[in-house]
C-alpha cells in the first residue's frame, strides 16, 4: 500500500468513526419521579434521591434522566401524571410523597418497574402480594409508622393526663387510610 492510499484509508476512517461510534450508544434511561408533593414540599427529597442515584453511580445528566410529576396535594391528578410517565416511557418509576403515588403508578403499568416507600400496609393497599415475596413490578420500602399510633396516645396520656378528649387529623380522602 503506497502512503497516499493509507492516508486516505486513516482519513476516511477517522471521517466515519463518531457517526459509528454515535450509532452504537445506547439511549440514556429516564427515571419517572411521581410525588403527590409540590416541587416546593418534596424537594429535600428530590435532592435525596438524586444523591441515591449518584452514590449508586448514576449521574442527572450523564448517564439517567428524570422527568418529574408533581400531584402538589391534588391526588385525583396522580392516576394522569403517572399515565404520563408510561407514555414516556421511562425504565423505572420512583412513586414517593404518599401512598396514594404508588398507588396511581401501579394502576398505571403492570411492566416498568415501581419503587415506593410507604408508613402504610402495601399488601392492604394492593401494591404487592406479599412482603416477604413482593410479585409484580412493585417493590419498595414500608415503614410501619402506624403500628405506632397507640404508642402515640399513650405518650399524649403522660404528656397531657388530665385530658379529656385527643383529636386526630387525617385526611380523609388519603388512600393510605383504606385498603383497596
Amino acid at each position: 500500500m503506497r502512503r497516499r492510499e493509507f492516508i486516505s484509508l486513516i482519513g476516511s476512517a477517522a471521517a466515519t468513526w463518531p457517526l459509528a461510534a454515535l450509532a452504537q450508544q445506547v439511549a440514556m434511561p429516564v427515571v419517572g419521579y411521581l410525588s403527590s408533593y409540590s416541587p416546593e414540599e418534596g424537594e429535600s427529597r428530590a435532592a435525596a434521591f438524586r444523591r441515591g442515584l449518584q452514590e449508586a453511580g448514576y449521574v442527572v445528566g450523564q448517564n439517567v434522566a428524570i422527568e418529574y410529576r408533581w400531584a402538589r396535594g391534588q391526588f385525583d391528578q396522580l392516576s394522569a401524571l403517572a399515565a404520563d410517565l408510561v407514555r414516556q416511557n421511562v425504565s423505572a418509576i420512583a412513586a414517593l410523597g404518599t401512598p396514594a403515588s404508588a398507588i396511581a403508578a401501579e394502576g398505571a403499568t403492570k411492566t416498568i418497574p415501581i419503587v415506593f416507600v410507604t408508613g402504610s400496609d402495601p399488601v392492604g393497599m394492593g401494591l404487592v402480594d406479599s412482603l416477604n415475596r413482593p410479585t409484580g413490578n412493585a417493590t419498595g420500602i414500608y415503614m410501619p409508622t402506624s403500628s405506632l399510633e397507640p404508642k402515640r396516645v399513650e405518650l399524649m396520656r403522660e404528656a397531657v393526663p388530665n385530658a379529656q378528649i385527643i383529636g386526630v387529623i387525617v385526611d380523609p380522602d388519603s388512600p393510605a387510610l383504606f385498603s383497596r
